[in-house]
């Protein structure tokens, strides 16, 4: 008995001491004796009140980075009640995992406030099922694939989501040439169709002595196939976004600064250039009550000498203007003269409600009456446009084409040709100068009239292409940011587009920038338009009763 006692009293020991053996190695590895040396050796000269407080900030410096435990994507309601993508971030953060941060991404899906039933169902159909698509994704497959990578490293993280997203574009491909190739062997060939003899040509009447030939207009050319979008392609750029939020919120940044470092790199970044406010205040486009379809939305651009506190305060002052315009009576019908809301004797008083650009949708049956509407709400907080305040209009051009007539509906029953539409936005400037930006005057297939307007108004007005400039992966892939003819692009940040992304389309415009493209052309004159000084003061409300 003492023999196999003392046995297994010498095989624990063996045991004890082979776990001894294994945690020196191990603690020696991670450099843990050193440290906690060093650190209690410092502790004990700091004397804190709070020892376990410090031992803790200490400890916490020398942990592992944060790195990316799961990402979780479900489907919210966004501020219009349509469903969207939001996505969670968790990362392992002292060997915890934690909720970081969660951010929504816009679908590209446009809001059409007066679709038909039809189409309208139909949209919100594939708008449901891409959000689905893409909560399946991040939930089934993004979440494994960003599994362990570091929040700060997103060129990394980015290059990951390229490449599941290569991937799932092949996959989408084959999937359609199996379904082609099934169709064809199972379906028959339909017979070709006949079409009926054209016709006998009319005989023109003869001329008339002494008129001229009417010109002949140019065939009005197709609108560009729409670019595909991948279903669920969404996950990619919410994903790259989330990372980097949570990488600027680990780093205790504002998630601008973090950007910028992406930029530069983590070099000493260019000071930065504060964006111009900018804020729709009313819309006259194709879906407001009035017969003006030409002004999307009238958007007010205050001095940039005032701060954006001032700036905001300007505009809501101007709105609440207008409300106060709007819930006046009509004027009497008596009255000849155009008012300051921009009425005229026998039109329909200004009404509006909210739309889901923010603004109001008020009614309106001329192209001057918005503006005289916005010139008297100034005119009455004694401000003046073209120095106080300037605008911009987002014609949405490619909502104006009428493609039975081949012409712009710009105002119900009246249509213009695209050479029309350049002669229109010619006069309008000239009588209203305090217009310095169109958005989308055109369609993108107008590209001789983008340059004819480029051309005439380029030194009075900057001509920017939202809808009408190709998506941030196409402008990437063809590296070229000069069509249409522009002076600036409206980039948004959607479906697969990544941070990285980004970062790229900026370096390929300081690229056009550096061989004097167009687009240094708005920066200097904007710069030229800011050399007021007398006008740099804060604006203070001055009222005067009407």
């Amino acid at each position: 008995m003492g023999e196999e006692g003392g046995g297994r009293g010498c095989g624990t020991t063996r045991e004890l001491q082979k776990l001894k053996q294994q945690a020196m190695e191990y603690y020696r590895e991670n450099d843990v004796p050193r440290r906690l040396e060093e650190l209690l050796n410092s502790t004990f000269y700091l004397q804190p009140a709070d020892v376990y407080g410090h031992l803790a900030n200490c400890f916490a410096e020398l942990a592992m980075p944060p790195t990316i435990s799961k990402v979780v994507g479900k489907s919210v309601l966004d501020g219009l009640g349509l469903p969207t993508l939001q996505v969670e971030v968790f990362c392992t953060i002292q060997n915890l995992p934690k909720s970081v941060c969660c951010v929504t991404i816009p679908t590209h899906f446009d809001v059409c406030e007066n679709a038909l039933p039809e189409l309208a169902d139909a949209e919100a159909a594939e708008r449901s099922l891409a959000v689905s698509a893409a909560v399946q994704w991040v939930n089934e497959s993004i979440t494994e694939e960003v599994r362990g990578l570091a929040p700060s490293k997103q060129a990394e993280v980015d290059g990951v989501l390229r490449t599941f997203f290569a991937n799932k574009v092949q996959e989408d491909k084959e999937r359609k040439e199996l379904e082609k190739i099934q169709e064809d062997s199972a379906g028959t060939v339909p017979p070709p169709e006949i079409l009926p003899p054209p016709p006998p040509p009319t005989k023109k009447r003869a001329q008339k002595p002494g008129k001229k030939d009417s010109p002949i207009e140019k065939p009005v050319i197709p609108p560009e196939p729409a670019e595909p979008v991948l279903c669920g392609s969404m996950a990619i750029g919410a994903v790259s976004l989330a990372v980097a939020k949570t990488s600027a919120i680990l780093g205790s940044i504002p998630l601008y600064l973090h950007i910028a470092s992406l930029k530069h790199s983590q070099e000493q970044s260019a000071p930065l250039t504060m964006p111009l406010l900018m804020a729709s205040v009313v819309s006259c486009g194709k879906s407001s009550p009035g017969k003006l379809n030409l002004m999307k939305e009238v958007i007010c651009i205050p001095h940039p000498g005032l701060t954006t506190k001032q700036g905001v305060e300007m505009v809501l002052e101007i709105q609440k203007q207008i409300n106060k315009i709007l819930e006046l009576p009509p004027p009497p019908k008596p009255e000849n003269k155009k008012g300051l809301n921009g009425n005229k004797r026998g039109q329909q008083p200004v009404t509006g409600k909210m739309s889901h650009l923010g603004c109001l949708t008020i009614n309106c049956d001329t192209i001057e009456q918005p503006l005289l509407l916005i010139q008297g709400v100034c005119a009455n907080l004694e401000l003046q446009l073209g120095i106080n305040l300037h605008l911009a209009i987002n014609c949405a051009g490619h909502e104006l084409m009428d493609y039975s007539k081949g012409k712009y509906e710009v105002l119900t029953g009246t249509y213009k040709n695209a050479a029309e539409m350049v002669d229109l936005y010619v006069e309008l400037i000239s009588k209203y100068p305090s217009i310095i930006a169109l958005i989308d005057p055109l369609r993108k297939e107008d590209s001789e009239q983008w340059d004819g307007i480029s051309h005439a108004l380029g030194s009075k007005c900057y001509i920017i292409a939202g809808t009408a400039s190709k998506s941030i992966s196409k402008l990437l892939e063809l590296e070229n940011i000069s069509t249409p003819s522009a002076h600036g692009l409206i980039i948004k940040h959607t479906n697969q587009t990544t941070m990285s992304d980004l970062v790229e389309i900026t370096n390929l415009i300081d690229k056009a920038l550096t061989y004097g493209n167009c687009f240094c052309t708005i920066q200097s004159r904007r710069n030229f338009s800011c050399r007021q000084e007398a006008h740099h003061r804060p604006w203070k409300y001055r009222r005067r009763v009407l």
